[in-house]
């Protein structure tokens, strides 16, 4: 009979306890519900504004990634302190929360501290061109955390921002002309000056090189089978690898009308065999 009382009386004590907490509960479930409402609405409000206003891209992608959590994060301490947590409570259980997830995640709070960097000293923005950490690719999208690569391929490369801030990056569009150089072996008895003529005037006649800085040939190297010439000229930008290929293709064919021959790696195998059988 004892034991019964005792259940009944935990029964009781729940239930009291669920309708003292429900009003807080429901308020809290409230607060949820019109925080995620009000969450969306601010974001489509900054993500219409960036939409009218010309600001570099990068700095907009950035601004609104760091929006999105700096809400939630608001909304997670609204929804917390209504449910009865003391706000002195909530600021040490943040704290001592902080410390571990900051130890446990430095590798997070340095891609922060990059994307920042990355953001203030702008080494590249949305659609430049850049090879980073071994890829090679056009940058698609900079959040606080990551940086997304398109490549040729048009795979998404994503690199943390910590790495990336922090090594060498090479920005293709940072200047608006940009030089080739292609180097071309020509045989030994093939005519070095006639060589020179031809790739001059390739450059010359193809619009979209510019005649100025002009592209220049010169001899790169007498190597073990071949005579080296580089080929150097400038393209803008977005010229750059038309007229790379163009170059190559009209050199194989022109050096072939020419007569001028561009040698390849060649092995003679000799049979000792059959000259010991013909007495050489």
């Amino acid at each position: 009979m004892k034991e019964f009382t005792n259940y009944k009386e935990h029964i009781d004590n729940a239930i009291d306890w669920v309708w003292n907490a429900l009003p807080n509960l429901l308020m809290a479930f409230g607060i949820l519900i019109i925080g995620i409402w009000i969450m969306r609405l601010i974001n489509r409000l900054v993500r219409n504004f960036f939409d009218k206003k010309d600001y570099d891209q990068t700095l907009e992608t950035f601004l609104q990634s760091f929006i999105r959590i700096a809400l939630k994060a608001i909304l997670f301490v609204l929804v917390v302190t209504q449910l009865g947590v003391k706000s002195s409570s909530l600021v040490a259980i943040i704290g001592a929360a902080g410390l571990a997830i900051g130890l446990a995640l430095q590798g997070s709070l340095a891609n922060f501290a990059g994307g920042v960097l990355i953001l203030l000293f702008k080494p590249f923005k949305v659609g430049d061109f850049i090879s980073a950490q071994g890829v090679d690719g056009t940058v698609k999208e900079i959040t606080i955390f990551t940086t997304k690569l398109n490549t040729f391929g048009n795979q998404v490369a994503i690199l943390p921002n910590g790495q990336l801030s922090n090594n060498s990056i090479i920005n293709y569009n940072a200047e608006k002309l940009r030089r080739d150089k292609i180097d071309i072996g020509i045989g030994y008895g093939s005519n070095i000056k006639k060589a020179k003529d031809i790739l001059l005037e390739i450059c010359e006649e193809k619009e979209i090189i510019l005649p100025e800085p002009g592209p220049e040939v010169y001899v790169g190297e007498l190597a073990d089978s071949s005579v080296n010439l580089t080929l150097r000229f400038w393209t803008v930008n977005e010229d750059f690898w038309s007229a790379h290929f163009h170059v190559l293709e009209e050199i194989k064919y022109r050096f072939d009308a020419a007569g001028i021959e561009i040698p390849f790696p060649q092995r003679v195998v000799h049979n000792h065999s059959e000259q010991q059988k013909k007495g050489i």
